[in-house]
């Protein structure tokens, strides 16, 4: 089954990266958005947000922003409440992203919205990130309907010059030219990942690059579907388009792995893949526990966090 997207769209922002996307989702969709972060640096613009408010405590743990966002719920059901579809752009390599997407996912889902979840990973040298990120994306990919995961390591091991700004500012630009196309393409109902490619090279050596950093993420026996976004393809010649497509089709060499072209214009050639998974990802390994089946937890119903109490105690001697 695919994704629809249904009208009236709410795109959320969580985290600083996750802020700054839904901006600019915001523009692509013409829909409205809502800035949702613990630290008012993220929330500096004219748009609609809401503070998780974690004073006094200066560097909050995931787990502490996570259950002081408990006391917001009543204001994120409000904001949300008159959208039929909620897009998430949730920053995973940060606290505020971490620990609202589990919790922001779960309230739009008990209240029967169509979500649609990015998830932007961390680098594999942030190893401080690595846990909290594999434990809130298997939250997220339950609560939404269709996830789209950007690994902006991936790019990395593929072209180890990039810096890691670099890596940011070409992912966050393919992740934004695929929500510009939301409202023309449907995406399967399951995991789906982003790959792309360097600026500067010619198309045929962007898919090769995106095919590569695709391979970091998944095995290509896992791939069910691919949508192949040719940037500035209107621009190159039909025969080149036609020999991108055949050498997708025969990778994946697959009856039931569906491959499909999408042609855009711009500036430059670029290509971006959005490739649809079927089974198990490098993510899955990010929590050792991962594997453990969600009807055989404990304490799967709510996520961890922490709670702020000032208790006055008086020591004993």
């Amino acid at each position: 089954m695919e994704f629809e997207i249904k009208e009236p769209i709410l795109v959320v922002g969580l985290g600083g990266a996750g802020c700054k996307l839904a901006i600019n989702a915001k523009e692509k969709l013409g829909s409205e958005c809502i800035l949702i972060s613990h630290d008012p640096k993220d929330l500096n613009s004219g748009n609609p947000k809401i503070l998780i408010n974690t004073n006094p405590i200066l560097n909050p743990s995931s787990y502490l922003i996570r259950g002081i966002s408990f006391g917001a719920l009543d204001s994120i059901r409000e904001k949300i409440d008159g959208y039929s579809t909620i897009v998430i752009m949730a920053n995973l390599a940060g606290k505020s992203g971490t620990a609202l997407a589990p919790i922001l996912s779960q309230v739009a889902k008990e209240m029967g919205k169509n979500v649609l979840s990015f998830a932007i990973m961390p680098f594999k040298f942030e190893k401080d990130r690595i846990f909290f990120s594999g434990v809130s994306l298997k939250r997220l990919k339950t609560n939404s309907d269709c996830t789209i995961i950007v690994d902006n390591d991936a790019l990395l091991d593929s072209n180890p010059d990039l810096t890691p700004d670099t890596c940011h500012t070409i992912t966050n630009a393919a992740l934004l030219e695929v929500v510009s196309s939301l409202k023309s393409a449907s995406f399967p109902l399951r995991t789906n990942i982003l790959s792309t490619s360097k600026e500067g090279q010619d198309v045929q050596t962007s898919l090769r690059d995106s095919i590569k950093m695709l391979y970091e993420d998944a095995p290509p026996n896992s791939v069910k579907s691919t949508m192949l976004y040719v940037m500035g393809g209107n621009k190159v010649s039909v025969g080149t388009l036609n020999s991108m497509v055949n050498t997708i089709s025969g990778i994946f060499n697959d009856d039931s792995t569906r491959v499909s072209l999408s042609v855009m214009a711009g500036e430059s050639s670029k290509v971006v893949l959005l490739t649809s998974i079927d089974g198990e990802t490098r993510f899955d390994k990010y929590d050792p526990l991962g594997f453990i089946p969600k009807q055989n937890m404990l304490d799967w119903d709510e996520p961890e966090c922490s709670i702020k109490l000032d208790l006055n105690l008086t020591q004993i001697e």
